[in-house]
């Protein structure tokens, strides 16, 4: 597309979002080649505009906007400042896709069948009104084109029901990504420990002796529940500590629970990189979540600041042995957590960090995302 053409799309889409803040219904207009044009959705006004701007006929290419269903958490609790799930929704929007969410106590099985409550919401840049529900509907696979499971962590007893539920739509021949069965599969602690070629030193117990004889070998470790996520409950300790004896018996419940404890990596200091895998495909940033103070957390909800950068050659490598694999079993999206030349966490329930690397390399990841789910949806049909 030549630069005069990409930045009359530009503007003509800025307009078409600002006739109607809500999309009702949202318009959009896409270049396809020459003088041929792709307009999905429908604008009250977008004749007239498409009128102001050509001169000249063009076609209009009709596309079938999909049904895509984000289970996510409450809407009102979404910083939508830095909301990964927000972009894709708007992004899939802003194609013309219908844009569903819901909860997972909104699904149920019933009559034989698994439905789910959900509501189709419109969606704008506003900080404080940022979408709009326009009607709620209980949905089945057959309504739906893809359903993207992104509510955040902890993964306990109900998140997995969800995905029983899930997998139930999935066999229907509705997509899920990422695929139910290997999120249970993938837990994101342990998952590292099927690449022990890129991982520290790695203990996975609830046995105290084993773990007291671990911590004496690796002289400072970080210690941290299989469940948890942004950094909670997360320990870095030494033989010596005082505290440690505490932190191991509140951590395993007395030995009942099982927990992970890995060597403590001193390249903590320039960042807990995460890296973006897309259908097996590094996003060429990494964010690096850099401690604060004299906290060891880079975690961007302990307080860690993040920093956009290009992928390291080692991160390629992870990358590049992880990808085809994680795709190949349905992980759609996945989170790499790397620090310094090693891998610490597999993320796969609802990775974050779009909107930083976005922001601060101008990369295009949810377009990235959205062009994947198309792929693979179209796969299907």
């Amino acid at each position: 597309m030549q630069p005069r053409t990409e930045k009359l799309l530009t503007i003509i889409n800025k307009i078409l979002s600002f006739i109607s803040p809500f999309g009702r219904p949202r318009g959009a207009l896409f270049y396809v080649h020459q003088n041929v044009w792709l307009l999905t959705g429908l604008l009250e006004s977008s004749s007239l505009s498409l009128t102001l701007f050509f001169n000249q006929p063009f076609h209009v290419k009709a596309k079938i906007p999909v049904n895509l269903l984000f289970i996510i958490d409450p809407l009102e609790t979404l910083k939508i400042e830095k909301d990964t799930s927000f972009l894709m929704m708007r992004e899939a929007q802003q194609r013309g896709h219908q844009v569903w969410v819901a909860t997972p106590k909104d699904l149920k099985f019933s009559d034989d069948r698994v439905s789910i409550s959900a509501q189709q919401i419109l969606i704008s840049d506003k900080t404080k009104i940022w979408y709009e529900v326009t009607q709620s509907k209980d949905l089945s696979s057959s309504n739906l084109d893809g359903i993207l499971m992104r509510k955040d962590p902890p993964f306990d007893m109900e998140y997995v029901y969800s995905t029983y539920l899930l997998e139930a739509m999935e066999k229907e021949g509705c997509r899920v990504f990422n695929r139910p069965q290997s999120i249970r599969d993938f837990n994101e602690k342990i998952a590292i420990t099927k690449y022990p070629q890129f991982i520290v030193p790695t203990i996975v117990t609830a046995n105290l002796t084993a773990i007291k004889h671990f911590i004496t070998e690796q002289k400072e470790v970080v210690l941290k529940p299989l469940d948890g996520m942004g950094g909670s409950s997360v320990f870095r300790s030494r033989p010596e500590d005082p505290n440690l004896g505490v932190i191991v018996e509140t951590l395993t419940e007395l030995g009942c629970r099982t927990i992970m404890i890995q060597k403590f990596i001193p390249q903590i200091s320039a960042g807990d990189k995460r890296v973006l895998l897309i259908d097996g495909e590094p996003v060429p940033y990494s964010l690096a979540r850099i401690p604060q103070g004299s906290d060891h957390r880079g975690n961007l909800a302990a307080g860690g600041r993040g920093v956009a950068m290009a992928l390291t050659e080692r991160e390629k490598e992870i990358s590049s042995v992880l990808g085809p694999e994680l795709s190949e079993k349905g992980l759609l999206l996945v989170g790499l957590d790397i620090i310094g030349d090693y891998l610490t966490e597999i993320n796969v329930t609802s990775p974050t960090c779009m909107r930083e690397i976005q922001d601060q390399t101008g990369f295009d990841v949810p377009k990235m995302f959205i062009d994947s789910i198309e792929k693979n949806i179209g796969k299907n049909s």
